[in-house]
């Protein structure tokens, strides 16, 4: 099911609204990153069996996502790249972290399996920079001693789109690469020194897959569900790591969120031997006042059913749900999301 809608592309759109005819089946709508788009549309096919309400979900990237829920022409957007509090503020917007996952470097190699090639993150920097050409550069052989590396040159992909997932992977290279934070910098959308550009993680999954000798960056269950080799890092305190929900675990372990205003957190090159290097949250935004009340209703139902019921469905695709504590203190902010009475909207969610 998960590897079909993975074909489907950028830009394709959950469509799991059909009603089943209960009076009380509401359709919600929401934009934006592809980064959570596995867990969504697994979540929301779940919640239709439940309680026959349909979500329609556009996966167009993080920046597309932010557009239409400033617009409101979604129940809710989706973005990767949190929006920062005063933003929030003049948008009328709450945002909270819905999941958390990793982005792994990945690579088309013939004959090297998934973990075979280690990377460091001034490494990949040089790379992306157009610095490193070639695969069997002394630099990757060093990281590398026993691979077979071919003397063959490097094609970068990378996001074309708005994109939370690159926003998330450009923050981390400014943060271990000087060159990188001076020259190119960290956002949802950058200028490239060299690649290939592709819509969406799907976009970018199907371009490595296609091409030999390339290396991209996508969410780590668009890596496992391609089977996309993807690479070892080298994180902050000098170890070798591998991509899984433990090392996803132990880079989050340190946030703040309790602290964090407007649940502004960013999880890349955390501290701690086991931390994946570029972990990183997702995020909901959902107006304070919204021009459809039964929908930011059934949306709020929908997260918290998710917090409640999709802890399992999440761990299988290797994303890190919230912890009960953070889940609180997300809930606690909802009290802000309120009705044309000035009644809070989540007094209306079923108890979960």
């Amino acid at each position: 099911m998960i590897s079909t809608i993975f074909r489907r592309g950028a830009g394709a759109a959950l469509a799991l609204a059909v009603m089943c005819g209960a009076a009380a089946a509401i359709d919600i709508s929401g934009a934006g990153a592809t980064f959570p788009y596995p867990i969504y549309a697994k979540w929301a096919e779940a919640y239709k069996k439940e309680t026959g309400s349909g979500l329609n979900y556009q996966s167009i990237g993080s920046g597309g996502g932010i557009k239409q829920i400033k617009a409101r022409t979604v129940t809710f957007g989706a973005s990767d790249q949190p929006l920062k509090p005063e933003e929030l503020d003049a948008a009328g917007l709450i945002q909270w972290p819905q999941v958390i996952g990793g982005i792994v470097p990945v690579v088309n190699h013939a004959g090297m399996a998934g973990g075979d090639l280690t990377l460091s993150g001034e490494t990949v920097a040089k790379i992306f920079l157009g610095e490193i050409t070639k695969w069997d550069d002394p630099a990757i052989k060093k990281l590398n001693p026993k691979a077979k590396l071919p003397s063959a040159p490097i094609v970068v992909v990378h996001r074309s789109d708005g994109s939370g997932t690159t926003f998330n992977f450009t923050n981390y290279l400014s943060k271990v690469s000087p060159d990188w934070a001076s020259k190119v910098g960290a956002n949802a959308s950058v200028e490239w020194p060299v690649g290939i550009g592709a819509k969406g993680n799907e976009g970018v999954a199907n371009n490595v897959a296609n091409t030999k000798g390339s290396i991209g960056y996508v969410e780590y269950a668009y890596a496992k569900q391609n089977k996309l080799t993807h690479t070892k890092m080298i994180n902050k305190d000098g170890k070798t790591v591998t991509p899984s929900m433990e090392s996803f675990q132990a880079a989050a372990a340190g946030a703040d969120w309790a602290h964090a205003e407007g649940f502004y957190e960013i999880l890349t090159n955390e501290p701690g031997a086991k931390s994946w290097p570029i972990t990183a949250a997702t995020f909901i935004l959902l107006p304070k006042e919204s021009k459809d009340e039964a929908a930011a209703a059934e949306a709020l139902k929908f997260f918290s059913w998710a917090f409640a019921s999709g802890g399992k469905m999440a761990e299988e695709l290797d994303y890190i749900p919230m912890p009960k504590p953070v889940v609180e203190l997300i809930k606690k902010t909802w009290t802000s999301v309120k009705g044309s009475d000035g009644k809070p909207l989540s007094l209306l969610t079923r108890p979960n």
